[in-house]
């Protein structure tokens, strides 16, 4: 083994930062074995150096970040600050100074993963980021290697903890969005302004990370379609139950049929019971992944938290570590389809449409005629009337996003439709 120390720069020393630095010092020795040489922490860049942080010299802690990545003894930099900039900039810096980099950065790389990509290159350095998915669960490092034979044509998956765990309490206790929402906040899954969890900004950067990697094109932010859940009532959920559904917030990658497109999209949908993902419950996480010759993959697993996300960037540590000592480096970006994201009216889907109407003689024909004027064909209706008003349920065969939006708004101007009472993607049959 060798002796000399490989020395490690943490950007950030948060929930998830404090964390990597625990672990760096109560598993040193394991660390050190694994790799073949021992890491030492060798300085701790913070927004507030008077806070005290338990295990750490605060000889080691300072405001400068530049300076720390610039130092030119510094072996492997680890960003948790998170955020566009100073981020970018200190990552592209510390691979010009020769060190490689461990990020948990999603927006970053869902913004501008390129940048990150072809300055790695350039400086022949290591970009590993297996914390900026699903926390702990290994699904970056198999896409990019284990799967790196395979064609992978889909990416179904909760990448939300947040999310995941308010729509299961209103599934299991019928409560409402704002209800659950407050229980999430209590608890400390949902932060204070919860808007890039439950307006689904958070799955959107995941999903554009697992798509890029998924089908070797450059997939950005701006690619993905977002929708959240704010819109998700008791009704949808409870409309879900009668059809041997729940609903979830899914992050959804495909690759087109004909091979020459992809896309990507985050919202909530109506799963069956009988899918995986619908069993993932409370603030878990969970993606399944279909590919041509291993067939269904699923992988589960806390998806936040300071000790499950410290576990991906030790992770991402040790084999970042293990290039530096073989003089090698990890795989790089894999863009060579140059795909492009198709939009998501192109997107087939099938649609789940709760309509208040009139409940007089002919209504349905209405209704029917409306879906066949636009191509869309139906599966099941229900209706269901009292004293001159009804509900009418209609769920539809798969078509095009376009066609079915394109109904519902033909559907609004009917003048027996009093209202579209809730609009919901039907996902995993």
């Amino acid at each position: 083994m060798r002796t000399r120390p490989l020395k490690v720069a943490l950007l950030g020393c948060g929930v998830v930062g404090s964390e990597v630095a625990r672990i760096m010092t109560t598993h040193a020795d394991d660390l050190a074995a694994r790799i073949g040489a021992p890491v030492e922490l060798a300085g701790v860049a913070v927004r507030r150096p008077s806070k005290v942080r338990e295990g750490i010299d605060p000889a080691l802690v300072t405001t400068d970040a530049t300076s720390l990545v610039t130092r030119g003894d510094i072996d492997v930099v680890i960003e948790v600050i998170g955020g566009i900039e100073p981020a970018r900039t200190l990552i592209t810096t510390a691979f010009e100074h020769g060190a490689s980099v461990v990020s948990a950065n999603k927006a970053l790389l869902a913004e501008d993963g390129t940048t990150l990509y072809a300055a790695a290159e350039r400086h022949g350095r290591d970009l590993y980021f297996e914390a900026a998915v699903a926390g702990a669960i290994p699904l970056i490092r198999p896409l990019r290697e284990s799967l790196a034979g395979d064609k992978v044509n889909r990416v179904l998956g909760i990448v939300n903890g947040t999310t995941n765990f308010i729509l299961d309490k209103m599934d299991s206790s019928g409560a409402g969005y704002s209800e659950a929402l407050d229980e999430a906040t209590a608890l400390g899954y949902a932060e204070a302004d919860p808007t890039a969890d439950v307006e689904g900004f958070d799955a959107a950067a995941k999903a554009a990370i697992l798509a890029g990697i998924a089908f070797h094109t450059r997939v950005r932010l701006d690619d993905v379609h977002r929708e959240g859940l704010t819109e998700v009532t008791a009704a949808d959920i409870a409309s879900a139950k009668r059809m041997g559904c729940t609903v979830k917030l899914l992050a959804i990658c495909e690759r087109a049929l004909d091979g020459k497109s992809v896309t990507a999209r985050v919202h909530p949908a109506m799963i069956p019971l009988s899918h995986p993902l619908a069993s993932v419950r409370e603030a878990y996480n969970a993606v399944f992944v279909e590919a041509e010759a291993a067939g269904q993959l699923m992988f589960y697993g806390p998806g936040a938290g300071g000790a499950p996300t410290a576990s991906a960037v030790l992770g991402d540590l040790v084999a970042v570590c293990r290039n530096k000592l073989a003089q090698s480096t990890g795989p790089g970006e894999s863009a060579y389809t140059q795909l492009p994201v198709s939009p998501m009216g192109d997107v087939v889907t099938r649609y789940h449409i709760s309509l208040d109407v009139a409940d007089k003689p002919g209504v349905l024909a209405q209704v029917a005629t409306v879906f066949a004027e636009h191509g869309v064909s139906i599966d099941t209706v229900r209706q269901q009337g009292k004293d001159g008003e009804a509900s009418l349920v209609v769920v539809t065969h798969r078509a095009p996003d376009a066609a079915l939006s394109g109904t519902v708004e033909a559907l609004r101007k009917l003048d027996t439709v009093r209202g579209v009472a809730s609009i919901m993607r039907v996902e995993g049959e």
